[in-house]
């Protein structure tokens, strides 16, 4: 990777930082961190992003030694006070003053909060020298548990290098030299892949808010005005830019990427034909991975249902089990064809889960790493996905895990069981659905029970349909399995708030 990252630019207000205006803002940032006390090895909360100063930060906490926690800015004040009794973060950096209540609580764990800073003229000092260790904390990103047991997943320098060294020497770097980011940088695929794989490696960078249905409109003249080479998304936002969206015209783009939901061989093909190059990736990633971690190999461009392709720097197996006690070093794998549980052995695992060995010795195995995913290996290599074992919704990529629901609507006083599982949506893929059993089902109680549930859960996790029952029903073994849960609510009626507003 070259040492200068490229430039950064706003494409909505027209803001461009040029190499040298970047790292004299980082140089100024590391001595606004320094003079306040951040020190090696501590954590900040960022609670903004898809910004330029997002970046600057990004850069300075590390160059610092501090850890970098993105957190998504719609997460309520509950879920912020979860994550930061978990991450003890030195300290909390926002767009604007949090809820005084939030920051109380804050305080109260040694956090301090400040604001996001303003666009400052640019730094005079050179950058001072870095304090960067490789196998120091550099990123934690937190995947579950916002109301309860949070899973936060910790990269460091180390294994972020490895995937972005993985990625150039797989892809090359060319078809990125102006990218596009349109997806939130408080996870994976929009921040480790889609921004700083190409930016760190010299290449420019172009940030919008993400999933802003307005910008969408004119993606296509955005292409073309910016002379954007490459970007990546998700299903969801290409099926309504396909709908919404002149193409553009100026033919610059020469990759586009899909990842973090399945791509079907029909949307794959759209998206070809709207973006006018054959070049349509769909990728594979898991932020344990540092993301993209598979891809449809160069000079392949015959969609198919299912089809990832081949490991971007590692090695992937399909497995007739999911028992970690057996490594896939030693033991057979599956018969090209047959079905079996994905495994990937990169340079770029995780180090593990943040204060949680009893998860990552679950899912790793001699260094081997269960995705939770199931699949098949063709004759030449190829990985097709065929499903999940994985519980967690997909909702147009961005990942919901019913648990945290449950942990919120459960607390909700007078429930006597809930479940939380995935419901089919046209646009989104998948949105939340949620079965709950109350004593006593007034209209009153469900009006409060709704807005409990929006008072605790970020706008994301908030279920789009509740169905009211007398029981959840339960396996003989009295456990919950969520895909029957689901099929038992697909003939009823859910219930209807705006009805009972009315009312």
């Amino acid at each position: 990777m070259p040492q200068h990252p490229g430039r950064l630019l706003d494409p909505l207000s027209g803001r461009s930082w040029s190499p040298i205006q970047v790292l004299q803002r980082t140089s100024s940032r590391v001595a606004a961190y320094r003079s306040l006390g951040l020190r090696r090895g501590e954590r900040v909360f960022l609670h903004y992003g898809n910004n330029l100063e997002f970046f600057v930060d990004l850069l300075a906490i590390w160059h610092v030694g501090g850890c970098a926690v993105p957190v998504d800015a719609r997460l309520t004040p509950f879920e912020v006070a979860t994550l930061a009794r978990t991450a003890r973060p030195a300290f909390s950096v926002w767009r604007e003053a949090p809820a005084p209540s939030i920051e109380q609580e804050l305080s109260n764990l040694g956090t301090r909060v400040l604001e996001m800073p303003g666009d400052a003229a640019d730094g005079a000092g050179a950058l001072p020298r870095s304090a960067v260790r490789l196998d120091d904390e550099a990123l934690i990103l937190f995947t579950s548990g916002t109301t309860g047991n949070p899973k936060g997943v910790v990269h460091t320098h180390r294994t972020l290098h490895a995937r972005w060294a993985s990625l150039a020497s797989a892809l090359g770097l060319a078809s990125y030299r102006r990218t596009l980011c349109l997806l939130p940088t408080h996870f994976g695929h929009g921040l480790i892949c889609n921004c700083l794989f190409p930016w760190l490696g010299g290449q420019d960078l172009y940030v919008l808010p993400p999933f802003r249905a307005d910008l969408l409109v004119q993606l296509g003249e955005l292409i073309d005005r910016h002379g954007i080479t490459f970007l990546s998304s998700v299903p969801t936002v290409w099926r309504l830019a396909i709908k919404t969206a002149r193409p553009p015209e100026g033919g610059s783009l020469v990759r586009v990427h899909c990842g973090s939901a399945p791509l079907s061989a029909n949307l794959w093909r759209s998206v070809q034909e709207w973006t006018g190059t054959r070049d349509v990736k769909n990728a594979y990633g898991i932020t344990e991975t540092g993301s993209w971690l598979a891809g449809t190999p160069d000079g392949f461009d015959a969609p198919e249902d299912g089809l990832i392709g081949v490991a971007w720097g590692g090695t992937l197996r399909v497995m007739p089990g999911a028992d970690t006690a057996e490594s896939p070093t030693w033991a057979a794998p599956c018969a090209p064809g047959d079905e079996g549980h994905v495994w990937i052995r990169t340079p770029a695992l995780m180090r593990g889960y943040l204060d949680r060995d009893d998860l990552t010795d679950a899912v790793v195995t001699d260094g081997w790493f269960c995705t939770g995913d199931l699949g098949a290996m063709d004759e030449r290599g190829h990985l097709y996905l065929r499903g999940r074992e994985r519980e967690e919704i997909n909702k147009a990529g961005m990942k919901v895990h019913p648990g945290d629901v449950d942990a919120v609507i459960e607390r909700f006083p007078g429930t006597l069981d809930v479940c939380t599982f995935a419901v089919s949506d046209a646009l989104l893929g998948e949105d939340v659905g949620v079965a709950v059993v109350l004593p006593e089902a007034s209209d009153e109680t469900l009006l409060a029970l709704h807005v409990w549930a929006g008072e605790h859960l970020a706008s994301h996790q908030l279920p789009k349909r509740w169905y009211l029952l007398p029981e959840i029903p339960r396996t003989s073994r009295g456990k919950v399995n969520r895909a029957n849960v689901a099929r038992h609510c697909e003939g009823l009626t859910p219930v209807s708030f705006s009805r009972l507003r009315r009312g």
